[in-house]
């Protein structure tokens, strides 16, 4: 068989944008799909001052843009602009995924096209064209196509108020939207009901000199789709089928970053649409016009709504669409048969016939005699959506290993196991998948005749992944487990991380990664893991100082009564705030800081009343909200808060103020083969810098504004203590009876190398941006995300 002729890739990401974060989330997918044996991708990464660095492709996987910026000068290579230059000529295809300014309104493109540098995406004139939401409207205005009235204004602007309130007036509007005329992710967006309240937001977003031009809008009562388009080859524009957005719109909610980029029950995706066929006909027919009207190139996602009579608005027309994971792009191109790989072969083989550059568009086969994996995530706690997202991410990081064949598979909430097909594996939330399963037969009935011709005009003649869009398949936890060589538990809190499911599969004698039963039972159960940390008499190694409450006892207790408690725990364990913890949850949940009685209070009623979420403005110390746990707690714990160094990353420079000398750290734990014996081996730690006290789940999971450091600046843990740390975890960890790999979070004293455990991970999150993956690519010898999945999955059963 001949051999495909390599072709090199340059892949821009970052940016000066506020969406540069997304830009990261996208460039990493793109790595993880597009590499191939007929594919060489060459990161480049640009800061927030448009200053190019050359990463290699292990760097990328840094969590945030603060990471990137503060690790650049040590790890990566600058560019000036001749060596920028000369790089991008030495690839055949630049492919940029930045988003926000400089990737979307022509910045790049305008650098690429004036150098003759071949790239994938639309021209610089259009993508300045589509950028400004207010030009772009007033735009499609001018085709006929229906538009909601919008202004615009500037710092230039005088008497912005007068302006404002004759707009609210001539328009009678009750309600608006406020938000950048170059911007996109829901970044800086607001809704209004007042002429002095859209003055306020404008006021903002203008001062923040970021943004240049504001625009204000009627809000759309109607609802909300996004649609993707994509060449063919006949370089005809072909709209796939679009997704309604179900949302709470009410209270001045919006469709917001938070809701667009982690997992949550507030919005709903639905695909197929909800709408009668004709409006979905519509809703594809004028996308496809407008595409071809601004002369469009090769993708883009657009966004929109259907207002009560019927009436199309595209509102939003993005020329480089969001490609992480689970993004629309992904979601729709798998509807029609086509996986990640699949969708970004395609726009590649698209821009590469612009410039007659040869390439395949048809993936070379992987192996047949890869070892089948059956990937188990969802259940129906306030894990699962974290459990969604570290599940669909290690299937897809290995379906490019010649070792494994993995296989997605979704526990419900009434404990029912779905193989799952690939299109349906991308819902955003367990619900959807779940729902998606029950009704299936009636939405491909629905989606047919569309899908059907989408296929057709984008020339998707073969079926490559027969098998992987087939029908999900229901059946009992039970009949998984007997039918499954090797279950990846990718299940977090439940059943998943308690020893349930553990014990099942060692009576069956099924191979699964991670603790056995006694072990993932004890690091479960954060009361019983202090306990084993104190009892282990470890020199130098503690649990947190708390004590467990069983939650029926502390409802029961009238004001004075916890008000005496309060002072009590005071005294006993010589602090005055508190971390609250339920006893079994994890992912951050149910987790807050009472610096006074009257939050003690206040958590309590949350944890009576079982609400999903403690809004952020709630407690005297919290500004990001709390998920709350599905089901009450029996136990909470109320641990001593403990006191850290202040860690604060500046112009690329770590700023260590030391008030105790305690930081916060999260290492990696994994148990290793070597000559047919066991060891355990400990990563470099991460010294964690989150914005708050408590790290967030967007900390944690999806690139939000935490920083993770590997391993730690000699200059603030010298070399020798960071050994004497290592060395204490393995001892623990070995005490304890850790086996398979484990996450484990602490304080650690910089003086002198004391250690407090603060939680034992047994199955620590593997989603696109977890920690795990920086501290495997930090070792000696580095392990690509994928390459520590094979490990993970190989080591403990040498399967």
């Amino acid at each position: 068989m001949k051999k495909k002729k390599m072709i090199n890739i340059a892949l821009l990401c970052g940016g000066p944008s506020p969406e540069r974060g997304i830009s990261l989330n996208s460039a990493r997918s793109v790595l993880d799909h597009l590499s191939a044996d007929d594919i060489s991708i060459v990161p480049i990464y640009f800061d927030y001052k448009k200053q190019a660095y050359q990463l290699s492709t292990a760097q990328l996987y840094s969590n945030t843009p603060s990471d990137f910026d503060f690790k650049l000068q040590h790890t990566a290579k600058a560019l000036n602009q001749t060596q920028l230059l000369r790089l991008l000529k030495q690839v055949d295809l630049t492919f940029p995924v930045m988003h926000g300014c400089f990737g979307e309104d022509g910045g790049i493109q305008h650098f690429l096209e004036k150098n003759a540098i071949p790239f994938v995406g639309s021209s610089a004139r259009t993508c300045r064209q589509v950028f400004d939401k207010f030009t772009a409207n007033e735009a499609i205005a001018s085709q006929g196509f229906f538009t909601l009235s919008s202004m615009v204004l500037t710092k230039k602007d005088n008497h912005r108020l007068k302006k404002i309130k004759s707009f609210f007036k001539r328009h009678q509007l009750k309600r608006a939207i406020v938000k950048p005329a170059s911007g996109g992710s829901s970044i800086g967006v607001f809704s209004v009901s007042t002429a002095e309240e859209a003055l306020e937001k404008v006021d903002f977003l203008l001062n923040q000199n970021i943004y240049k031009r504001v625009v204000i809008e009627p809000f759309a009562k109607g609802i909300e789709f996004t649609i993707i388009i994509l060449h063919n080859r006949f370089h005809l524009p072909v709209a796939l089928v679009p997704t309604e957005i179900e949302a709470d719109y009410d209270k001045h909610q919006i469709f917001d970053f938070r809701k667009k980029y982690l997992p949550n029950r507030s919005v709903i995706y639905h695909c197929p649409p909800r709408f009668d066929d004709n409006t979905i006909e519509k809703i594809r027919v004028q996308a496809e016009q407008l595409f071809a009207l601004f002369s469009m190139r090769d993708f883009a996602r657009f966004d929109g709504w259907v207002l009560p009579d019927g009436r199309i608005w595209f509102s939003d027309f993005n020329p480089i669409s969001g490609m992480e994971q689970n993004s629309f792009l992904f979601m729709q191109a798998a509807r029609v048969g086509m996986s990640h790989s699949d969708v970004l072969r395609h726009v590649i083989a698209h821009a590469c016939s612009r410039y007659h550059i040869p390439f395949n568009a048809r993936k070379t086969t992987l192996s047949k005699k890869r070892k089948p994996v059956h990937i188990l995530f969802g259940g129906s706690n306030a894990e699962r959506q974290v459990s969604l997202m570290s599940g669909t991410n290690v299937w897809l990081k290995l379906r490019n290993s010649q070792r494994y064949q993995p296989i997605p598979f979704l526990l419900d909430e009434h404990n029912h196991v779905w193989q799952l097909p690939y299109q349906l594996a991308l819902n955003h939330t367990v619900e959807e998948i779940a729902a998606s399963c029950k009704r299936y037969h009636h939405d491909e009935n629905c989606l047919y005749a569309f899908e059907k011709s989408a296929r057709q005009r984008l020339g998707l003649f073969y079926d490559s992944c027969d098998k992987e869009f087939s029908s999900p398949k229901k059946m009992r936890l039970n009949q998984f487990i007997q039918q499954s060589p090797f279950v990846f538990i990718a299940l977090h809190g439940g059943i998943g991380e308690n020893g349930t499911l553990q014990a099942k599969l060692m009576k069956d004698r099924v191979k699964f990664n991670g603790p056995n039963e006694q072990t993932a039972r004890l690091c479960m159960n954060k009361w019983l893991s202090a306990k084993a940390v104190t009892a282990a008499t470890i020199p130098g190694v503690y649990a947190i100082a708390g004590k467990r409450y069983a939650v029926k006892s502390l409802l029961a207790r009238d004001e004075q009564q916890l008000q005496a408690l309060w002072e009590t725990l005071k005294r006993q364990l010589n602090c005055d705030s508190f971390i609250i913890p339920p006893e079994r949850d994890g992912c951050s949940a149910g987790v807050a800081r009472l610096d006074q009685f009257s939050d003690l209070k206040k958590y309590l009623h949350f944890i009576q009343q079982n609400v999903e979420f403690i809004r952020a403005d709630v407690f005297s110390w919290k500004n990001t909200i709390i998920e709350m746990p599905t089901i009450q707690p029996k136990y909470l714990l109320i641990e001593k808060f403990i006191t850290t160094d202040t860690l604060a990353i500046k112009h690329n420079h770590i700023q260590h103020h030391q008030y105790s000398g305690w930081l916060e750290l999260t290492v990696a734990v994994v148990e290793q083969r070597q000559k047919n014996k066991k060891t355990i081996h400990v990563f470099h730690p991460s010294i964690t810098v989150s914005s708050g006290e408590i790290l967030t789940v967007e900390e944690k999971f999806q690139g939000g504004s935490g920083v993770n450091i590997t391993p730690p600046p000699a200059d603030i843990i010298a070399p020798a203590l960071l050994r004497k740390i290592k060395r204490r975890i393995k001892q623990l960890a070995e005490h304890i009876g850790i086996n398979g790999y484990v996450r484990i979070d602490m304080f650690v004293n910089i003086n002198n190398g004391d250690i407090m455990i603060i939680e034992i991970n047994a199955l620590p999150a593997l989603t696109p941006s977890t920690v795990f993956y920086h501290q495997a690519l930090a070792e000696k010898k580095p392990l690509s995300p994928t390459q520590l999945l094979e490990q993970i999955i190989g080591n403990k059963h040498g399967y």
